[in-house]
């Protein structure tokens, strides 16, 4: 059976608390959905530093630093203002962790996107004592249902998305330890 948005926000919450790491939400399409799955948590505010709803696409550029020249050519549903959108709030709310949503709920098409067209992405922590490559990461959906089913989904997604980065990277640090506790490489 698959997860719920609300027990991937939970496993979300806990591993931030566990890691002493922090999240910050940008959203577009799911108008802030994220954001009270999070805080729908308890002991939510040990990890989460806050949101931006930019729903209008000038505010990606002026909230989050969305590239302005990448906006005007590809509109607001594109890969790589979900990238940007995730390390701008990252940047901006002073968080470990970004995650964004951007993309088409319905019932119009959007930028020359269909609907069900959406992008989700995270922005992390790199380098040597993060214990993965950490970085950017984009996942593009083509999802089916009505505007809320949608919306849903994207945050399903998205949670999901950083759940699988900092399980992946849990994992990491675990096999690292037990690898120099027996003496290994």
């Amino acid at each position: 059976m698959r997860s719920t948005a609300a027990d991937i926000a939970a496993d979300v919450v806990r591993l931030l608390t566990v890691r002493g790491e922090t999240v910050a939400v940008a959203e577009s399409l799911t108008g802030g959905l994220v954001a009270a799955e999070l805080t729908a948590v308890p002991g939510a505010s040990k990890a989460f530093r806050g949101s931006v709803t930019a729903y209008a696409t000038e505010l990606k550029h002026r909230m989050l630093g969305v590239d302005a020249g990448l906006l005007a050519q590809r509109g607001a549903v594109d890969p790589q203002v979900a990238a940007q959108m995730a390390a701008g709030v990252r940047k901006a709310l002073g968080a470990d962790w970004g995650i964004a949503t951007t993309g088409v709920a319905g019932p119009d098409r959007q930028d020359g996107q269909p609907v069900g067209t959406v992008f989700v992405a995270l922005d992390g922590p790199v380098g040597p004592d993060s214990g993965s490559a950490g970085g950017g990461k984009v996942q593009s959906l083509r999802l089916n249902g009505d505007r809320a089913e949608i919306r849903m989904e994207s945050v399903r997604s998205v949670l999901a998305l950083l759940l699988k980065e900092l399980a992946s990277e849990q994992t990491g640090n675990e096999r690292a330890q037990d690898t120099e506790r027996n003496g290994g490489f």
